[in-house]
């Protein structure tokens, strides 16, 4: 993602009231060096594309709301510690092997948690931003973190996703600390990082209407191949069926199973969770993918029978 800064010289209220600033696209491997200033959405836009879907009347009435938990992971480079595929040196466990996870989860303490003040940091800059951010915590692995974003209507969750990361790089630009967002940074038996993307309409949303979740899990079954092709490289280093992912080859979907693709909540039932997404995904692509699949297509009766 690119960074600019630019001077402006009166109070502005809202993105639209901003200049325009001309981007050199071949500079960035964009746009052909003869046409860089073409104005226009690039071929490669995926907001485009989202723009398009949730502009549609039906996408509009039933109001989809996107709340989505990314993960992050931190390394320190000539600084406090260095996580390596199984050792940590320079740290509390120097040339030692690492311990197994599940002491760093929501945990406090020097020798558990690891870049506290970043992912603060970040949270208190997505706030004052502007950001629909709803809340962090530390993760599996050391040097992991997670923060919310949402709930989210339409477009809006992906304009969000999209600029949180950004600060976050600034953020540990500053700090000296190379930010990761592969869906497994290190090849341990350890949980990977993803982009859990919670969904509900206004029709999930109503008060026992659970066949609209029935209809859009049965949706995102008949396209589960091309929901994983877009949801970005690495996931099949995730997606093993192991350390709380299904496995990437096979769809599935549970109450209150994190082990499955898709998980519905089990306090109200009235919530989808796509666990697939992996850490590294763009957002307008998985938010547009969910509102297109479960809201705009309608499956053949080959396509019922199938999933039967």
């Amino acid at each position: 993602m690119a960074n600019f800064l630019q001077t402006i010289t009166k109070p502005i209220d809202y993105p639209s009231e901003l200049p325009k600033w001309n981007c050199d696209g071949s500079s960035t491997g964009q746009a052909p060096g003869e046409d860089s200033e073409a104005g226009e959405p690039i071929p490669t836009s995926k907001h485009q594309r989202a723009a398009e879907i949730f502009s549609n009347q039906k996408v509009i009435h039933e109001v989809p709301w996107y709340a989505s938990f990314g993960c992050f992971n931190l390394v320190w480079h000539r600084a406090r510690i260095h996580i390596a595929p199984k050792l940590m040196s320079n740290g509390p466990w120097d040339g030692q092997l690492v311990p197994t996870q599940g002491s760093y989860y929501c945990a406090v303490g020097a020798t558990k948690s690891f870049g506290r003040d970043i992912s603060d940091a970040h949270y208190k800059a997505c706030l004052y931003a502007g950001i629909n951010t709803s809340g962090t915590n530390g993760k599996v692995m050391p040097g992991q973190w997670e923060y919310q974003v949402g709930p989210s209507v339409g477009i809006e969750a992906g304009d969000h996703i999209w600029c949180s990361p950004n600060l976050l790089e600034r953020i540990t630009e500053q700090a000296g600390v190379v930010l990761k967002l592969d869906p497994t940074p290190i090849e341990v038996d350890w949980n990977g990082a993803g982009y859990h993307t919670n969904f509900t309409t206004k029709s999930m949303r109503e008060d026992g209407d659970y066949e609209a979740i029935e209809k859009a899990i049965l949706n995102l079954s008949l396209h589960h191949k091309e929901y994983i092709s877009a949801y970005r490289e690495g996931n099949e280093r995730r997606l093993t069926g192991k350390q709380e992912t299904a496995n990437i080859n096979i769809f599935s979907w549970g109450v209150a199973n994190h082990g499955c693709s898709i998980c519905v909540g089990r306090e109200t039932e009235k919530q989808s969770k796509d666990l697939r997404p992996t850490s590294n995904m763009d957002p307008y692509v998985v938010t547009s993918l969910l509102a297109e699949t479960t809201l705009l297509w309608e499956p053949t009766l080959a396509a019922d029978a199938l999933a039967a």
